[in-house]
């Protein structure tokens, strides 16, 4: 074949090609840009979700290093702080062991020294007055300024008392700098300068290794080039400055070991296609939006290819070849998609980052969001969409460069085959028979249609059936099992309850109370000197379930937590074997034994230790007592237990346990209020914790509830979103599919009319297209939805502890009656469209 450069010529038919189909390019580019939008959306919350959470998460931890050295010597730091592969490393000298005053009970207030690296990855850079110089001279946030009720003022004093290697100490020192407190902060920070720390040169020495202390250790923060790679980057530069990386596995240490993990806050080295679940997400949703775009495209094109057959067709008869045919399409796609993939990148972009902010707000994201311009998001959107119009259009062009001039004029509207059929009737032609066959004209199209249709119905009950089966009783009951949790202010932060002044008062117990709506409270107490409270095993030195040492108390046997349970928290135990029976608990002779579970609410079996009627011997204040196990319980640390872990936890009544133990703390009160009380009683709490007990706090079920319906409304309205638009794509491959099919049809309507079809048969027979359509559409979801519920769904969050599978199907009920009136309103609008032509006017067209 001579080779010809008519290239300019192809892509000048395909522009006028292009011209001449203004209704299909509108409806064309609105789908591309449709789908452009679903990737960009896709692209836009999950990188900004991770930026914004990866960026909260860093102000949390306190650092915006890579990775952190941990307890390190000066001559450690020294070592390493050269190493080519640091771009950036901070100082970070721990000034004491705590601070002490009241005042930062609740909010815990921690003293370093800094250098100006450290400053800014720690996100303490003063934004009023400067950097720490004199040795009396501070630099905090302004809550921890509040709290002391100090002004925020340059000079102003700061009184602190704090303890440094077990000595307590009291400065005045003077306020040099402050900035705004990030609300996301758990703690306050305090900076002291280098004249204070050469000042307490001789407190502030590393005596870690020989008493764990770690006042005067280093904590140096690695900012590397990239966040790719984290771990072996952290192994190399340890390793190569001459020491050995610490394994959480050995209990004996290295002389050369040093502590060190990478910054949990970087998701990039948590992340990976390690975890299925979020990669099967992330592959399931690029599929859908791909899906549900082919189905739209390449039905418009298939459309827009059989309308203009016989201009192919006359093509092919003055040379064109297969290849120049294919051009023609593919050219015509590039130019819709140079209009719709940008309309879809800065729509889907604007929807992308108010989904984001609706999302973050639901997951109690705190501070502003930042709105990401990475350039993943445009790529990625592009190429995705891109490749999908490129897909969609390949076999409408095979189909046009395969056609051939015959039966390019021998075409009838969409006919998949020429070969005629006989039908035979004894009755005559009947108007819906005739509608039912024109289904079947082109079975791939009307096929095409009915998924593109039938996609969003079954995303759309899918996204009701996971918002419906989050169980909330058991979400909640995870956390709390009563309405109010009462403690001291340690038990419900990082402090944790630990030592006898962390009690809950009677005081506190009394107000609640006292107050109208109180139902039903019990106490639980906890017996907090470890080393005076063990159980007897018979090798005292075996490992815990996790391969680990048991802790030990005074006479050499593993640690008990042993709990005290008044009756409402006896009977809120979650009891995993045995039978629970008060009457016989409270004689004396029996005790529950505690099993721990994982995360998702499993009993981790390996931590039980007895059988039902096994006997037990406990040792308290130097005592032995014996019980015989009653049943086996969850352990809850969330509800009735003390938020530590320990192998061994045992439950005794209130009675038994103040008999047993001498020293007795009460933990927590746990209590249940009238339903239209629990507002007041809220109100109540929270005032009476800051101002009457500030020591005191709480603990309450509505918390929880409103995080959880949170989570359940942002389920919802994104899903529904995602519905709402692949419903919109599926809606408007429905319109441009009925009007193209009628106009195409003009020529065989006129026909019929011309011997004797009347107007109203004729739009009858539309309207029954269009029911046919409707209710094969409503089938088809009902099955499909089922199908994919009770296969995928069911089988994907099988694994989540907090869903109670349960099928919904009233949104679909919803949808129907108005998916029907849709594709019964279509057919008829655009058959009021043609009559507007006379019959000979459209028996002319064959002309």
């Amino acid at each position: 074949m001579i080779r010809v450069q008519n290239r300019k010529i192809i892509r000048r038919l395909a522009f006028r090609i292009f011209k001449a189909n203004r209704m299909r390019n509108v409806i064309a580019i609105i789908a591309i840009a449709m789908t452009t939008v679903l990737f960009t959306c896709l692209f836009t919350t999950m990188i900004g979700m991770v930026e914004n959470l990866q960026n909260q998460t860093l102000r949390q931890a306190g650092g915006d290093g890579h990775a952190v050295l941990k307890y390190i010597t000066d001559e450690q730091y020294n070592a390493v702080k050269d190493h080519p592969l640091i771009d950036e490393i901070s100082y970070n000298l721990i000034a004491a062991d705590h601070v002490d005053n009241s005042a930062f009970l609740k909010r815990r207030l921690e003293m370093y020294y800094m250098d100006e690296t450290a400053m800014k990855l720690g996100f303490t850079v003063p934004t009023t007055g400067k950097a720490p110089q004199a040795q009396n001279e501070i630099i905090t946030d302004t809550v921890t300024l509040d709290l002391l009720g100090v002004p925020h003022e340059i000079g102003a004093k700061v009184p602190l008392t704090y303890t440094m290697k077990g000595k307590q100490m009291q400065t005045d020192f003077v306020l040099s700098g402050y900035w705004e407190t990030d609300p996301v902060a758990p703690v306050g920070m305090a900076v002291v300068s280098k004249e204070f720390v050469q000042a307490h040169a001789s407190e502030l020495r590393h005596t870690n290794l020989e008493d764990h202390n770690t006042t005067g250790s280093i904590n140096a923060y690695i900012l590397f080039k990239n966040s790719f790679g984290l771990e072996n980057k952290l192994n190399q530069v340890i390793t190569e400055s001459g020491y050995t990386m610490q394994s959480e596995k050995n209990v004996d240490l290295l002389p050369t070991d040093m502590a060190a993990n990478v910054n949990w806050a970087y998701l990039s080295s948590n992340f990976s296609l390690a975890d299925p679940f979020s990669l099967i997400a992330i592959v399931a949703a690029i599929l859908l939006i791909t899906f549900t775009g082919y189905l739209m495209i390449n039905n418009l094109f298939q459309i827009s290819v059989n309308k203009d057959i016989r201009d192919y067709g006359l093509l092919k008869t003055i040379g064109t070849t297969r290849r120049q045919m294919k051009f023609i399409i593919r050219q015509q796609a590039l130019l819709l998609s140079i209009v719709g993939i940008p309309l879809g990148l800065v729509i889907g972009f604007i929807v992308g980052n108010s989904m984001l902010e609706l999302m973050l707000g639901i997951l109690t994201y705190v501070g502003p969001v930042n709105i990401s311009v990475h350039p993943l998001i445009f790529i990625g959107a592009t190429v995705f969409a891109f490749v999908t119009v490129w897909i969609s259009t390949r076999k409408p062009g095979k189909m046009a460069a395969a056609v051939s001039p015959v039966e390019a004029v021998r075409f009838q509207g969409g006919r998949e085959t020429f070969k005629r059929k006989k039908k035979k009737s004894t009755d005559g032609g009947k108007i819906w028979r005739m509608a039912w066959s024109n289904l079947g004209r082109s079975k791939k199209q009307t096929v095409m249609m009915l998924i593109s249709m039938s996609l969003s119905l079954v995303l759309l009950s899918t996204v009701f059936t996971l918002s419906r089966g989050f169980d909330i009783d058991k979400f909640v009951s995870k956390f709390v099992n009563m309405d109010y949790l009462i403690g001291h202010a340690n038990y419900f932060n990082d402090n944790r309850f630990r030592q006898p002044q962390d009690e809950l008062s009677e005081s506190f117990i009394k107000a609640v109370q006292e107050q109208e709506g109180f139902q039903e409270g019990g106490k639980i107490y906890y017996n907090i000197y470890l080393g005076q409270s063990s159980i007897t095993r018979e090798n005292p030195d075996e490992l815990n379930s996790h391969g680990h040492p048991m802790n030990k108390a005074e006479d050499g046997n593993p640690t008990l937590d042993l709990y005290g349970l008044d009756d409402l928290p006896l009977k809120r135990l979650d009891i995993v074997e045995g039978n629970l029976d008060t009457t016989k608990l409270k004689s004396g002779k029996y005790i529950i034994e505690g099993v721990h579970q994982d995360d998702e609410g499993r009993v981790e079996w390996n931590t039980s230790h007895y059988r039902i009627g096994d006997t037990i011997q406990i040792s308290v204040d130097g005592k032995k007592y014996e019980y015989e196990v009653m049943a086996k319980a969850k352990i809850n640390q969330f509800t009735i237990g003390n938020r530590s872990y320990d192998e061994f936890a045992m439950y005794l009544p209130t009675e038994e346990y103040l008999k047993v133990v001498t020293r007795p703390v009460l933990m927590t009160y746990g209590f249940n209020m009238a339903d239209d009380q629990e507002p007041a009683m809220e109100t109540f709490i929270k005032n009476y914790t800051e101002t009457i007990e500030p020591l005191m706090d709480y603990e309450s079920k509505q918390v929880y509830v409103n995080n959880f319906k949170q989570l359940q409304n942002m389920v919802i309205i994104v899903g529904s979103a995602i519905s709402f638009v692949i419903g919109l794509i599926g809606i408007l491959n429905f319109i441009n599919s009925i009007l193209t099919s009628i106009l195409s049809r003009r020529l065989e309507f006129a026909m019929l009319q011309s011997i004797g079809m009347t107007g109203r048969q004729l739009k009858r027979m539309l309207l029954y297209e269009g029911g046919y359509y409707a209710g094969a559409t409503i089938v088809l979801s009902l099955i499909l939805s089922t199908l994919f519920s009770a296969f995928i769904v069911r089988g994907l969050v099988s694994s989540l502890w907090f869903f109670s599978y349960q099928f919904v199907l009233s949104p679909l009920l919803i949808t129907f009656p108005i998916l029907f009136l849709l594709f019964v309103i279509v057919p008829y609008l655009a058959f009021r469209n043609i009559r507007r032509q006379t019959i000979v006017e459209r028996l002319r067209i064959a002309e």
